[in-house]
């Protein structure tokens, strides 16, 4: 199957590099030349402009979008329409909020253009292990686009699926990462603990090694955490600096709306959010508020 790959960034790249090993024919867009150029040495035809990459395509033609959420999609959206056909699709394959995948797609539908959203997880192993495939979109459309998705999934039959109408996938997308979230704070603390308790000495590595195999608490992010212990055990150099992409936010948004309790999810985000503030002014304030009413010490700069 033909298909155009706009985004070429790291994990676009390794998609790509994916299909074409699949059999699949890749046409790959990026601004930069360079990219191009990597892109080009690695088997996946590229293109100069947008115009070409469509040029390049067999109609109707399936284009796959891997730009950052919000109005990099929507500029690229833009650009595409008056190159494209009835028929077409346009895959996004970013984090956007659904609610925006929901607007596109009914925008994209008087064009007569289909618009399908795929949620995909597996970072930079996708490439090696394959990807987490969360899809969104009419029916038969994905049923056409179903050699992508099977190509892209660790198997044909795993870890991929059409979960429901347009907005589906990103939605289910956002909630799996709020989860990831909340995963990789009992994580961060339990090793915290582990860490402060100098009088056993522990091996935080080891440790994680043995939780790999036959514990509850098994699972890739463990994995991932004997890996970067591994590699530092004390993680040194490491500034306890946390960010975030936006899902976390989504997701507890949308608990609020739908009063549904998330405590776990929520306080993993306020926990990124805390992460950034050096120059806490609550901190200070609490610690102020302590020395008024009891009279106790206040720690200075």
């Amino acid at each position: 199957m033909d298909l155009g790959m706009i985004g070429l960034g790291r994990m676009g790249g390794n998609m790509a590099q994916r299909l074409v090993r699949g059999g699949h024919r890749v046409v790959g867009f990026a601004r930069n030349p360079a990219t191009r150029k990597q892109m080009e040495e690695k088997g996946i035809a590229s293109a100069a402009s947008l115009e070409a990459l469509v040029n390049e395509l067999k109609q109707p033609r399936v284009i796959w979008i891997m730009v950052p959420a919000g109005a990099a999609v929507d500029e690229t959206i833009t650009a595409l329409m008056p190159l494209l056909a009835p028929d077409d699709v346009i895959i996004e394959g970013g984090n956007s909020n659904y609610k925006d995948t929901q607007r596109r797609a009914q925008m994209l539908e008087t064009s007569m253009i289909h618009y399908v959203d795929t949620g995909t997880s597996g970072g930079v192993w996708g490439l090696q292990n394959g990807y987490s495939i969360m899809v969104g979109g009419d029916e038969k459309v994905v049923a056409r686009l179903r050699p992508i998705f099977e190509t892209l999934a660790p198997a044909p039959d795993k870890g991929w699926g059409r979960v429901g109408p347009s907005g589906a996938g990103h939605f289910t997308k956002m909630i799996h990462n709020g989860i990831e979230y909340g995963m990789m704070q009992a994580y961060g603390e339990g090793f915290a603990i582990l860490h402060r308790k100098k009088e056993f000495n522990l091996d935080l590595h080891q440790i994680a090694e043995i939780w790999r195999d036959g514990s509850v608490v098994q699972s890739w992010l463990l994995d991932l955490t004997a890996a970067a212990l591994a590699e530092n055990p004390g993680l040194e150099g490491i500034a306890p600096y946390v960010s975030d992409s936006g899902e976390g936010r989504w997701t507890v948004a949308e608990a609020i709306d739908l009063d549904v309790a998330a405590p776990v999810i929520t306080l993993a985000l306020l926990q990124r959010l805390q992460s950034r503030d050096s120059e806490s002014f609550s901190n200070k304030l609490l610690s102020a508020l302590r020395n008024q009413f009891g009279g106790h010490e206040m720690k200075k700069e």
